[in-house]
């Protein structure tokens, strides 16, 4: 007990120390926090489908929904050698005579027309198990770094105009702490998106051809940095 009120106290007399020392070098500073925010619209979504021999009771293969489906896709101008992997061969695959084979997939897909698309036509195929895996950007990166940029820039100016306010400048930066939040997920429930599709698919193709039926979330980007600039 002794030794951690010990401990304690050496990490306090630290961060006192580390603060007089911050407070002798610069006198007179300014503490502000910038921050930053973007929503970005998708243009990457991953889609999980299951194909399982149980859907047609063991009628119909693994092997023989696995050309259907590419042949589909195909003809949806999907390149399935660059968009289509497989995530999964279940090891029932290598044991039909005793169970059902499964195998799943990650479609990876541009547009929300094209998620409507493709779910149509494995529908038709009668793969009915897909799913929304995530949403992304192919930028993302490069994005993120705008929006941190555009944090500290927030920082800088935030602190400008309170310093003019007192009827000072400030000076450098001497304190930069990037405390993120990062990507703000976006969550799908499934059932939802599946019965937006089935609404869309009732509708008719001439009228789902030219719009997007589902209605993706953005993703947001926000980032907030914490400074201490030097009022001069």
């Amino acid at each position: 007990m002794k030794r951690i009120i010990v401990l304690a106290a050496a990490a306090a007399a630290c961060v006192w120390s580390a603060s007089a020392q911050t407070q002798e070098a610069y006198p007179s500073y300014i503490q502000v926090t910038g921050r930053a925010q973007k929503e970005v619209v998708p243009d990457e979504f991953y889609l999980s489908i299951v194909i399982n021999e149980r859907d047609s009771k063991g009628r119909i293969s693994v092997e023989s929904q696995q050309r259907d489906m590419l042949a589909a896709l195909r003809q949806q101008g999907i390149d399935v050698e660059k968009q289509l992997k497989v995530a999964n061969l279940s090891s029932e695959f290598f044991k039909k005579n005793t169970s059902v084979a499964t195998a799943k997939y990650q479609l990876r897909l541009g547009s929300a027309a094209e998620v409507a698309k493709a779910w149509q036509t494995l529908d038709k195929l009668g793969i009915s198990n897909v799913s929304i895996l995530k949403v992304s950007h192919s930028q993302i990166e490069a994005l993120k770094e705008e929006v941190r940029v555009e944090a500290i820039r927030n920082a800088q100016q935030s602190a400008r105009t309170l310093a003019e306010a007192l009827g000072q400048s400030i000076g450098k930066c001497f304190y930069v702490w990037d405390s993120n939040s990062d990507i703000m997920p976006a969550y799908y429930n499934n059932e939802m998106t599946v019965r937006s599709l089935k609404m869309a698919d009732a509708a008719g193709a001439e009228e789902t051809a030219g719009e997007e039926p589902l209605d993706f979330k953005t993703i947001k980007l926000q980032y907030s940095v914490q400074t201490k600039f030097v009022l001069e």
